[in-house]
């Protein structure tokens, strides 16, 4: 241990860029690893994690499938009914309500309505009430620690009233927190029988999210094949559909869904891909630090032939120099292992923006982490170490004293392509990055089909209904408001599965999402009518719920896709009718635009004037002193709201979201591939410097004999950067097969671009030149009678 210590002391440059070469590689892997882990744990903190499974739709109107991660009210209690293996059900429905305790008014947007075996069958701590009892009354509520202590400071939450909406609920209970690993997220938990879905059994209307609690001994596949065939039997006598048509749901097991499911729940699923991706990414991080030590090990090793060949005469065997060297490699490893561990408690909160992730510091000293950070930092010793050991334990001391030490020309190659292989992975890192962001940018600027720019999202609610259309037009008096409207949902995701039809009894019909909308929803989100006319005032009054629900005329827009899968024009689909529950006539056929994330192709769309079921507000406004504009709303909003609070948010906000896990993957490739290239230039750094100080006698002898310093300098890095040549040509076609997959899962994509590999081979060239001309300068500007002096 002293002679190593005393070789970190001697080569002290080498040793900082040793270490600090394995310190970013370790820390950078700690970091992703400790991600992974937690993306693991997503719902394995409940007791009953492997009992648990969610139920997800799948259904067949005519044309397509359509799988949704919601069910209707039926599924639960019917497959407790049918089926012995099911101990119990939950059903979940998750929506903003407005909550009022004495004077203070609240919107609250994590509100959830369970059934009362909730409690029981996931593992959310209460530390107050009874989890089997917490919500067995239709009035019964509970809330959070953070919640109880927002709405009733110190006193005791436990029987305190508060209203939700125009409903008086007791607080039965008060839970901790969910954790950040729950995909069940939640500050309220009220009672789903206070729902009025509750009080009918439906198949249909998917609006629900529902978990089963299996028996202990239950084969969740022979369970799934089992509801198959019995849905098989509700299509036909229940449902009536027949031909292609079906309709059945399948189990998903709760600790797979937020890493293994298509379908996004209460938020937005994770990505077993991204996973794989992040551990690749960390692992060739890792091998890049690992190539840097063994490249500078075996290159400093021509330095220790006496080292070397005393320890031999005085009897040392193979092995004992082959532990001499493991040892050393195993010291500065541990030294960076120890840093590395510092570095990423300081770097944690910096990955947390990136990532998007709450992880906390605790998280780097778990029993499980420490286990990982211990075998990278035995796998990289030995990595790293084994071959320098090897190759100087093998050397015949006869042959060190006759000649000296020298490497074989398989040395010599293995450090070329260790050198080779670190400029593959960084020029990989770089290609992957640039077609991450080219995508993300496509996405963000391409043309949607409506204008999602400035436009203000607010609730509407019942209560609002009446009072609806004078709120709309005091907005529209507001300066700086160019147009208002309602809807159902937000335009960048709509979810409502529905199916149409040219007959009312035709069952081949069309599958298509839907909108209820006003009557200016057209006109404020910006959408082109390709056939047809707008909503008016007269359409409006023909679906005046006051003469009566069998006088209502509807009227449909539909979109270029529904038109096509019904067989017509735009033109001609102008006055057809057609049926959507409800016969109706189309008024209007829409420019298709994008419903949905790029992800999914644009498919057929019904949009139809129905204000009553709008609730979201939209509200375009100008841009031009919006701060000014959205506190005249504001005003508007108090005045004539007094029941729910002026909280707000942006549409584009709400599209940014849809491609969340793609931003993130963008900005961990970038900072990674940033390293990569550090790691690479600092090893390529260190070689180049060693190469020379080797070199100075040649570099005296060819300054003295007339060579000047461009010479000198191309003598220098030719090698070198004809090494880094062949590396960006083996990682092209490697990064063109990577990210030509990735974009796969993308209906609507960019082509991957020859200028793309030849910007990152480019700049990958000139960043190595920049690195080796630090050096290579320094020894051509040298003197050469010093150098031959002295070296």
């Amino acid at each position: 241990m002293k002679i190593a210590f005393r070789q970190i002391r001697k080569n002290r440059l080498y040793a900082v860029i040793n270490i600090s070469g394995l310190t970013l590689g370790i820390a950078s892997c700690l970091l992703i690893g400790v991600y992974i882990l937690h993306e693991f744990s997503y719902d394995r903190f409940h007791t009953n994690a492997r009992r648990i499974v969610r139920v997800t739709m799948d259904y067949n109107a005519g044309d397509a499938a359509t799988k949704v991660a919601t069910t209707g009210t039926k599924v639960g209690p019917q497959f407790k009914r049918a089926f012995p293996e099911i101990e119990a059900y939950a059903r979940t429905f998750k929506y903003t309500r407005v909550v009022t305790y004495e004077h203070n008014v609240f919107e609250e947007s994590n509100f959830l309505y369970a059934d009362a075996p909730f409690f029981s069958m996931f593992s959310f701590p209460l530390t107050s009430g009874d989890p089997i009892t917490v919500l067995d009354a239709p009035d019964k509520i509970v809330i959070t620690e953070p919640i109880a202590k927002k709405y009733f400071g110190n006193e005791n939450a436990v029987g305190k009233i508060i209203k939700v909406g125009t409903k008086d609920f007791i607080v039965s209970g008060v839970a901790k927190s969910p954790p950040d690993n729950s995909q069940i997220q939640f500050d309220f938990v009220a009672s789903f029988n206070a729902l009025g879905a509750s009080k009918t059994e439906k198949w249909t209307e998917a609006n629900y999210i529902t978990y089963l609690l299996l028996q202990p001994t239950t084969d969740i596949l022979q369970l799934a094949n089992k509801v198959s065939e019995y849905m098989k039997k509700v299509s036909k006598e229940e449902l009536n559909l027949s031909g292609e048509n079906y309709f059945t749901y399948h189990l998903e097991p709760l600790t797979s869904v937020h890493l293994r499911s298509a379908l996004d729940g209460f938020e937005p699923n994770g990505s077993i891909t991204y996973i794989y991706i992040l551990s690749v990414v960390g692992i060739l991080i890792l091998l890049i630090a690992a190539v840097n030590y063994t490249n500078l090990a075996t290159a400093q090793s021509a330095s220790r032939t006496g080292e070397i060949g005393i320890r031999k005469v005085l009897g040392a065997i193979r092995f004992q120099v082959f532990r001499q060297f493991i040892l050393e490699s195993w010291i500065t490893t541990m030294i960076a292992l120890l840093i590395s561990l510092i570095a990423a408690y300081f770097l944690l909160p910096f990955f947390n923006r990136l990532s998007g992730k709450e992880i906390s510091a605790g998280a780097l000293v778990q029993p499980q982490t420490l286990i990982m950070l211990l075998m990278i930092g035995g796998l990289v010793s030995i990595a790293a170490g084994a071959y320098p050991a090897v190759v100087l334990s093998n050397f015949r001391i006869i042959n060190i004293l006759r000649s000296g030490f020298s490497f074989t020309s398989k040395g010599n190659q293995l450090r070329k392509s260790l050198i080779v292989l670190q400029f593959v992975i960084s020029v990989f890192l770089i290609i992957s990055t640039i077609v991450v962001v080219q995508q993300l940018s496509y996405i963000r600027n391409k043309d949607l089909g409506y204008d999602k720019e400035h436009i203000l999202v607010l609730p509407l609610d019942g209560t609002m209904d009446a009072g609806f259309q004078n709120l709309k037009q005091a907005m529209l008096n507001e300066p700086g408001v160019k147009n208002v409207t309602a809807a159902y949902e937000e335009p960048v995701d709509i979810g409502w599965g529905d199916g149409i039809s040219k007959k009312s009894e035709d069952q081949q019909g069309v599958t298509v999402n839907a909108i209820p909308v006003d009557k200016d929803f057209i006109r404020t989100m910006g959408i082109k009518i390709l056939a047809g006319s707008d909503y008016t005032d007269a359409d409006v009054k023909a679906m005046d719920r006051s003469n009566g629900e069998q006088n209502l005329k509807f009227t449909f827009m539909l979109n270029e896709t529904a038109v096509k899968a019904l067989g017509w024009t735009p033109a001609e689909a102008i006055g057809k009718t057609i049926y959507k529950g409800r016969e109706g006539i189309v008024k209007a056929v829409v420019k298709d635009f994008h419903f949905k994330s790029f992800h999914n192709p644009i498919s057929p769309l019904v949009i139809f004037l129905d204000e009553k079921m709008a609730q979201e507000i939209f509200v375009k406004i100008d841009g031009k002193n919006i701060p000014a504009t959205i506190q005249g709303l504001g005003k508007i909003w108090r005045d004539r709201v007094q029941h729910r609070p002026f909280e707000y948010h942006f549409l584009d906000e709400d599209y940014a979201r849809l491609y969340k896990n793609e931003v993130r993957t963008a900005g961990i490739f970038t900072t990674f591939s940033s390293l990569a290239i550090l790691l690479a230039c600092l090893g390529l750094f260190a070689l180049t410097a060693y190469s020379i100080v080797q070199r100075t006698k040649e570099i005296g002898i060819r300054k003295i004999l007339g060579a000047n310093i461009p010479s000198i300098i191309s003598l220098l890095s030719r090698d070198f950067l004809l090494l880094v040549v062949i590396g960006i040509v083996i990682a092209a076609p490697i990064a063109w097969y990577a990210t030509h997959k990735w974009l796969q899962d993308f209906s609507y994509r960019i082509k991957i671009e020859w200028w793309v590999f030849v910007v990152a081979g480019i700049g990958c060239l000139l960043i190595a030149l920049v690195t080796i001309s630090f050096q290579a300068i320094k020894a051509a500007l040298a003197n050469p009678v010093k150098s031959l002096r002295s070296e």
